[in-house]
Parts: C-alpha cells; structure tokens; sequence
C-alpha cells in the first residue's frame, strides 16, 4: 500500500518540473491526482500520461490568482473525486530584473503569483479541509524566501512571505488536525533555468550539482505522508546546502 493510498491531492503549477514529478510520485504512492495549471497542452499531456498508468487523474486550467478560479479547482475536484486530502501549492514566477529598473507592475505579478496566488489556494485549502476533518498543505516557498540575491527584490519578498504564512496558518489550524508546511528548494534543474546558467549555480552550490525534480517530489511525499506526522509550520530547505555558506 502507498504513502497516500485512496488520497486526493491537488497540485498547482503541475504540468512541468517539480510539480509534474511530483504528480507521477503522488500516482504511484497510492493517490488520485488534479493537476493544475494554465498550459492546456501539457496539462492534457501529462493527465493522457498519468491515466495510460491506470491512475486516477485530472487536469484542470486555471489562473490561481483569480479567486473565482481557484474556488472551482476545489469545485471540480469534490465532484469528481469526493474530497481533498493534500494540496501542493506549487505555481510560481521569478525573474531577474535591477531593482531600480523593475516596473511596479512587474513587481505586482510576481508577489500576485507567488504570494497572493498561494494565499488563495490555501485558504481554499482550508475551507474544504475543515469539511472532511483535516488534511495536509505544502506551500513552495525558496532557499531566497531565507537569503537575498541581486535582482530578484518581488521574488525574494514574496517568497519570505510565504514561509511565514505558512507557520501562521499552521498554528491558525493545527488543532483542526490542518498541517501546513512550506518546501524551500534550492537551484534544481528545471526547463525554468537557462542552460548557460546551470553550470554557475552548480557551481555555487555545495554539493556542486543542481537538484532534481526527483528529489524535491521525495521532498513534497515526506511532507505530505504520515512520514511527516509531526511537522507543521516547518520550512523544509533542499539547497545542496547553499544556505549553509
């Protein structure tokens, strides 16, 4: 029997990277699986490759900012698979950009995907989860939700905001068996890093590597499985020990 056996769970920002990895990982542990995001075309691909497996998926398009669409990620998944046990709370944007030559729009989307956005799907979480008796949250925060770094001034206020979201809603909804967590990863090798980077930042790194999708999905089930049972509030970094320095 998997991790998360008869489980329904809902991941954001689903069809590329640490979100699909994780999808697949969540499939063969047991679960039943609502990908979101706004790329119909992966979306569609990857619930056609989760389906072909004999698992029970869905995807669904949606803009996680508007909070008309994020009530109906919940809406759709209850009516098709009853309820909802975990939420992986995964989109997300970033970019580099001087501070003194970002645009105060610009500023604006990146803290209304990465903090906002994750702000609504929680609470949407929540809303459902005080339903059914409890459930589990993992919100991705970042390594630069604890460091700074140039150039990266709405990404790395965003971020900080989430962990520190996630330890008020964990103590808000502890005690209605709620565990809320946040996954802090480091620089991992995602289509979202340029190929001429990728060699830098390993560099920078520690372990001098870059991380895998892989390992942060193992990250995601940790937090997400009873393996985690007494974590909540927690800010789980997987940085190849670049925080360390």
């Amino acid at each position: 029997m998997g991790k998360l056996q008869d489980q329904v769970a809902i991941i954001t920002g689903g069809v590329s990277g640490i979100g699909a990895e994780t999808a697949r990982l969540f499939i063969s542990e047991g679960a039943k699986v609502v990908v979101v995001d706004l790329n119909e075309d992966k979306g569609k691909a990857l619930e056609k490759e989760l389906q072909a497996l004999h698992a029970e998926a869905l995807f669904i398009k949606a803009d996680i900012t508007s909070e008309e669409e994020v009530a109906n990620i919940f809406k759709q998944t209850v009516e098709t698979f009853g309820k909802v046990d975990v939420v992986f709370n995964n989109a997300g944007i970033g970019a580099i950009q001087s501070t003194h030559d970002l645009d105060y729009a610009d500023w604006r989307k990146t803290v209304n995907v990465d903090l906002d956005g994750v702000f609504l799907v929680a609470r949407e979480s929540i809303r459902e989860m005080l339903k059914t008796g409890g459930g589990t949250i993992i919100n991705t925060a970042s390594m630069y939700g604890w460091v700074g770094s140039p150039g990266s001034a709405a990404y790395n206020a965003a971020k900080g905001g989430v962990i520190n979201l996630t330890r008020s809603l964990a103590l808000e909804y502890a005690e209605q068996n709620i565990r809320i967590n946040a996954l802090c990863p480091g620089y991992i090798d995602t289509p979202i890093i340029p190929e001429e980077s990728k060699q830098v930042l390993a560099e920078s790194t520690p372990l001098k590597r870059l991380g895998t999708s892989e390992e942060m999905a193992k990250a995601v089930l940790f937090l997400a499985s009873d393996d985690s049972s007494f974590m909540t509030g927690n800010s789980l970094t997987v940085d190849g020990g670049y925080t360390a320095q």
